[in-house]
């Protein structure tokens, strides 16, 4: 009995396990849109496997059997296995949206057409070199140009302000933490980043 939910392990088939099912986890890696295109992306596609010690061998071969990659996850791990999945593909979804929309905004005709090469650039830059990939203002400790940043997202998309202080943030602490951002940079670059959320004296409720 085979269910394909990256959350869980096999203990949420404990019952059928109890009748004589032999339980098995295999949750494809991937973003399905419910197409025929679907049936193509499982060649390749890994596969979180989670299984009982004795059935292991079975599920990584049916996951072969379809043509994926089988990645072995504990029991435990499944929760954490998916969050990262979560923040991988969910995320960049909103980020993506969130640019074109900003690009759109600033007269740009092709959006989809100029991310296309810069989103594919880093992506590959960051699956081969992780944050040693990390580039831009905040990575360099520009605290000039993330406050320009700033106003002008507060003054032309104040729905876009909280999520781009958040991974800016998250950004300069990990750029920090890997020696990329100098440490007498920092502290002006956190500055703007812990004031852009402040309302300015005087700004009115949106």
């Amino acid at each position: 009995l085979v269910h394909t939910s990256g959350r869980f392990g096999t203990a949420v088939l404990d019952p059928a396990r109890r009748a004589g099912a032999l339980p098995l986890a295999l949750h494809p890696a991937m973003t399905f849109t419910g197409t025929p295109v679907d049936v193509q992306r499982l060649a390749g596609c890994s596969f979180g496997v989670t299984a009982p010690d004795e059935l292991r061998l079975a599920a990584e071969a049916l996951v072969i059997e379809m043509g994926g990659e089988p990645e072995w996850v504990e029991e435990a791990a499944r929760p954490l296995y998916h969050a990262a999945l979560a923040i991988g593909a969910n995320h960049l979804v909103t980020l993506v949206a969130q640019s074109l929309e900003l690009l759109r905004a600033a007269g740009v005709e092709a959006p989809d057409r100029m991310l296309g090469p810069l989103l594919g650039a880093a992506l590959d830059n960051a699956l081969r070199s992780g944050d040693d990939a990390l580039t831009g203002p905040v990575a360099r400790g520009d605290a000039g140009t993330v406050a320009a940043h700033v106003a002008e997202l507060r003054a032309h998309a104040p729905q876009s302000l909280a999520g781009y202080l958040a991974m800016a943030r998250t950004t300069a602490d990990r750029a920090l933490a890997h020696g990329l951002l100098k440490p007498e940079l920092a502290e002006d670059l956190l500055g703007v980043l812990a004031d852009g959320g402040a309302r300015r004296d005087g700004e009115a409720d949106r």
